[in-house]
């Protein structure tokens, strides 16, 4: 999904290879095909072939990511690539999977498993709800190449119990194997107060109606739901960084290349922090670096090296239908467990803790249900959605935006 003029950028990085870039110089902080290190003066351009070399000597790479943008996930094959010329001794880690499905993974690098075979039994519809079309180069690449991939995650209903329960309540039994998190740092817990403001003041009381009082005032850090917020977020990091360090600590000492979500990882916050704790130190950090991006939050220290990708209104081809949603299974239908900001769910008057139970008059009754009827919906077009919200069941209408003229693309 993208399209740039390559000799431009390729004439941009010849001529900086060795000054930070002028402010305001570029319309993108970091040309598109070029690397760069953060740095408090400015992104600092970085030799491609170098970069990678120093990487291949690292213990473990965390790549970053937004989920359902394949141009990240482009950029994560490119690189994960390079890494592999350097070093065949390479194990792939994905978010994606709850460590419940390894097998699943071991066969597929195996070749015992068909696509949708492999979808199937990793539960990928349940438990990940963006299209495996973005990602299956990725898995390709490590079945044609017999890397081991490894499940990092753990099942969201661990973290939802979390959250709703704090981890000391949940049996030892029931935690999956994840040990006690180390605390979060200031800066996360007010980059997750930040992220958990969002989404309190766009939740709903109880039974639909306006957000309360309460709901609409800036959540304190005392807060107790806060708190098991952050519990929560400190055990889903944890556990991916188990995880990579129990795959680093195999005889053949392999490097360990994650793919995570880069909200875990920005400023090393999230899993860097935790594989600290654990020992694991010689961890890097890259991430993608959108051409339309907010040049301000490109900050020094939020990773050790990024990668300019095109703007997204540059990327050609129409994107997939979104309804801005996270999803997880719920009595009776398909739980709403969060609401993105600005999306067609909000807009349609979707909430946090709606269950959806019919989608265009079909019983929705798990994830990839909901999943696979709004990307099969065309644009501009209506997808009406039954909702059941505490006692009360609701009609409501998505309602999706035009499709963009090519010329306007």
């Amino acid at each position: 999904m993208h399209r740039l003029i390559a000799a431009i950028a390729a004439a941009i990085a010849a001529t900086a290879l060795l000054l930070p870039f002028a402010p305001g110089a570029l319309a993108a902080c970091v040309p598109r095909g070029t690397w760069a290190a953060p740095a408090a003066a400015g992104p600092r351009p970085l030799v491609g072939q170098d970069l990678i070399a120093h990487l291949a000597r690292r213990d473990v790479v965390l790549l970053g990511e937004s989920h359902e943008d394949a141009e990240h996930h482009r950029w994560q094959l490119q690189t994960i690539a390079a890494l592999h010329g350097q070093r065949p001794d390479l194990v792939l880690g994905f978010e994606m999977f709850p460590r419940r499905v390894q097998p699943a993974l071991d066969r597929w690098v195996a070749g015992e498993l068909g696509e949708e075979a492999f979808l199937r039994a990793a539960d990928w519809r349940r438990v990940w709800n963006t299209d495996p079309e973005a990602y299956l180069p990725l898995f390709h690449f490590a079945r044609m190449n017999r890397v081991p991939m490894v499940a990092l995650n753990v099942d969201r209903d661990l973290v939802r119990m979390v959250r709703e329960q704090g981890l000391d309540a949940l049996p030892v039994r029931e935690r999956e194997g994840v040990t006690r998190p180390a605390p979060a740092s200031g800066a996360y817990v007010d980059f997750l107060l930040e992220t958990y403001a969002g989404h309190e003041r766009g939740a709903a009381a109880p039974g639909g109606g306006a957000p309360s009082a309460a709901q609409r005032k800036a959540p304190s850090r005392d807060d107790p739901a806060f708190r098991r917020f952050v519990e929560a977020q400190l055990t889903w990091d944890r556990a991916m960084a188990q995880a990579i360090a129990t795959a680093r600590a195999r005889p053949s000492a392999p490097l360990v290349v994650g793919v995570i979500g880069s909200g875990h990882l920005i400023h090393r916050h999230g899993v860097p922090h935790q594989l600290a704790d654990l020992g694991v130190t010689d961890v890097a950090v890259l991430l993608p670096w959108d051409g339309d991006a907010d040049c301000e939050r490109l900050t020094a220290g939020i990773a050790d090296a990024v990668f300019g990708v095109a703007a997204a209104e540059q990327r050609a081809g129409q994107p997939r239908q979104r309804l801005g949603v996270w999803l997880e299974p719920g009595a009776g239908g398909v739980r709403i467990r969060e609401v993105e900001k600005g999306s067609v769910a909000e807009s349609a008057g979707v909430r946090a803790g709606d269950v959806v139970t019919d989608v265009a008059g079909v019983p929705a009754r798990q994830p990839g249900d909901l999943t696979q009827a709004v990307r099969r919906h065309a644009p501009g077009t209506w997808l009406p959605l039954k909702v059941r919200r505490g006692s009360a069941s609701l009609e409501l209408v998505a309602k999706f935006p035009p499709a963009v003229p090519p010329q306007e693309q």
